[in-house]
């Protein structure tokens, strides 16, 4: 099987509005102008990293997928290193052609260049084609990650358990006033 010749770069300015709309699903939810914002800073701040880099794929000149690679550790608690390869994202019309491996082959390529042994990635639970391409490149599960907002967490833990609020200025004044008057009943005299 013929594949369509897959170039590789780092992300420059002028790829920011194609990253914009490839990751689109996974930026913060916002107007367009603060994802542009937010690809900016992300690209420009990779630039100028030696730990991180973002890789942009090309076929025929045209921006067909996207990769950021980190060189970390595996959590902040295992402390050994790992390249995180988040979000490899392909555009729809250059699925299938190359692009994801040739986004993977230069987390390998980055991970190698730092004396990394392992590299990690994470793909949405509900893409079935990402998860099988991941699994087919030896990348085993080894967590799930979960989210929510704090108030939906806060909701369903158990009220016992939940920390009670500072108390207001006059619950705290009522109680200076009852610890007084408890001082004055116990006085002799």
């Amino acid at each position: 099987m013929s594949r369509t010749p897959v170039t590789v770069r780092a992300a420059e300015p002028t790829d920011v509005a194609s990253l914009r709309e490839l990751w689109s699903d996974i930026l913060r939810k916002g107007g367009l102008d603060e994802q542009l914002a937010d690809v900016s800073r992300v690209v420009a701040t990779a630039a100028e990293r030696d730990d991180q880099c973002v890789v942009v794929a090309e076929v025929d000149g045209e921006v067909a997928g996207a990769v950021y690679l980190e060189a970390t550790t595996f959590t902040p608690l295992n402390l050994e290193s790992a390249v995180l390869a988040v979000s490899p994202h392909v555009f729809s019309q250059f699925r299938r052609k190359g692009v994801g491996s040739a986004l993977m082959e230069s987390a390998c390529r980055f991970a190698e260049q730092h004396g990394i042994a392992h590299i990690q990635t994470a793909a949405a639970s509900e893409s079935r084609d990402a998860n099988r391409f991941m699994a087919r490149l030896s990348l085993a599960p080894q967590a799930t990650l979960r989210a929510a907002t704090t108030s939906a967490v806060r909701a369903r833990l158990p009220q016992s358990r939940q920390v009670t609020p500072a108390a207001t200025s006059k619950q705290r004044i009522d109680r200076v006033l009852a610890a007084r008057r408890i001082r004055r009943e116990q006085v002799p005299g």
